[in-house]
């Protein structure tokens, strides 16, 4: 009963911090980018203090530009954990555009759709993800394409990655920053999960994403570590394949680490 009571509270708070928000934000987008990008951390900072999610980051966010932002992708969760700590857009499936309520937030997140079984458009989306790095956005690209069950790291696509060298097209700067980032779910009430239980962090495709979100918001008490890794240079000579071996490599290495309690 005491957890019907409190996903109620929490569902109410959310909604109505979102109704109140969602307009000035609407309007912001507009007419200061940087005040509504200010405006989106402190709503992702509210859901997940809501939520009952707590953050604790190690390393640090790079101040490079233009800056394109690699991490693993584990739930939903993902986007309002990383959302909270500094302005960011996120590179998205195209289909979660239509999504009720999520695919109106993600817009207010000026997100960029892009359809990755659509291997002629690459090209496409990665000059629009170069233009808005360009433009001083940085960038969140969920390499995996997917979610994993929070235990490992699944392959990382190149092809998105491939967004740097159009960025270098157009820019004045000899380099592109690529930053590693791991996120690791390891503990709920204080307890740390485990191989076993790391799933229900998680959210892997063939879970409702309703009953997911109900799920957390009962449980509550989650805590989430985000690990920042050294930059990766990205200029005229690099190779898009080779750097995201590279990426993959740092984000693995950090992810593992976290898992076994030994983060720093």
């Amino acid at each position: 009963m005491i957890a019907i009571i409190r996903l109620i509270i929490v569902l109410l708070a959310v909604a109505s911090i979102t109704l109140t928000l969602a307009p000035v934000q609407t309007l912001l987008i507009n007419l200061s980018r940087r005040t509504a990008s200010r405006l989106a951390v402190i709503w992702h900072r509210l859901v997940l203090w809501m939520f009952g999610i707590k953050v604790t980051i190690f390393g640090t966010p790079s101040r490079d530009h233009p800056l394109l932002l690699v991490s693993n992708h584990i739930s939903w969760k993902d986007i309002l954990v990383l959302g909270s700590i500094k302005p960011l857009s996120f590179i998205a499936k195209a289909d979660m555009k239509s999504w009720p309520v999520f695919g109106q937030l993600a817009r207010l997140q000026r997100t960029i759709f892009v359809e990755r079984e659509m291997r002629r458009k690459t090209g496409v989306q990665a000059s629009e993800i170069a233009e808005r790095m360009n433009d001083g956005d940085v960038i969140v690209l969920f390499a995996e394409g997917t979610t994993s069950d929070g235990n490992q790291l699944l392959p990382f696509n190149s092809s998105l990655i491939g967004a740097a060298q159009r960025a270098l097209e157009n820019s004045d700067k000899s380099s592109v920053a690529i930053q590693p980032i791991a996120i690791a779910y390891t503990k709920m009430h204080g307890v740390a999960l485990g191989r076993y239980h790391r799933p229900d962090a998680a959210w892997p495709g063939n879970v409702a994403l309703g009953s997911h979100i109900f799920n957390i918001i009962k449980q509550g008490a989650l805590d989430v570590e985000v690990h920042f890794g050294e930059p990766i240079p990205f200029d005229a000579s690099s190779n898009r394949k080779i750097i995201t071996q590279q990426v993959e490599t740092q984000v693995r290495d950090m992810l593992n680490s976290s898992l076994r309690g030994n983060a720093k």
